[in-house]
């Protein structure tokens, strides 16, 4: 597959992943919430803060993907193994490593609150392990395009 071809693939990816985290944060999540309201009412007080708290959570990932796509730009430039994609991989790794702790602060300080319950707070570990793996593959990516540009670099400097 040649550069560009994988390139559009890769926002097309992209795309397709926003707009599943747009229903996802904006649809699913909201409706969750109130049918969970109706249902039992003495958990109304912590719909909003649950909701806001997801959407929190949702602006590290949508900064994610635009550094993502700005790495597909680059591949379909031919600039694979760059340093600034290099840069963005790390950056994708350190995002993902500050939502996996602002999700597990956040869920910490609303079972704390008594705004949630020790097995969402269970659950939410694999939320952060998955947040972690994301950390640890990318900051893995980052170390090894930037590897292979300094050789490109070398290779481009010889006859």
């Amino acid at each position: 597959m040649e550069q560009k071809a994988l390139s559009k693939w890769l926002k097309v990816i992209l795309i397709g992943v926003g707009i599943c985290g747009l229903i996802v944060y904006f649809i699913i999540f909201p409706s969750y919430g109130k049918s969970i309201v109706a249902e039992y009412p003495e958990f109304s007080n912590r719909y909003w803060p649950w909701l806001v708290f997801l959407w929190m959570t949702g602006i590290p990932c949508y900064i994610e993907l635009m550094l993502g796509w700005r790495i597909a730009t680059n591949i379909g430039k031919d600039n694979s193994f760059s340093t600034e994609n290099a840069k963005y991989l790390k950056w994708i790794s350190w995002l993902a490593a500050g939502d996996g702790i602002l999700f597990f602060i956040g869920n910490v300080v609303l079972l704390f609150l008594n705004m949630s319950h020790p097995g969402v707070a269970l659950f939410s570990l694999l939320v952060v392990f998955a947040g972690i793996a994301v950390t640890v593959a990318s900051a893995v990516l980052s170390h090894l395009v930037q590897k292979a540009a300094i050789l490109q670099e070398q290779s481009d400097l010889t006859i």
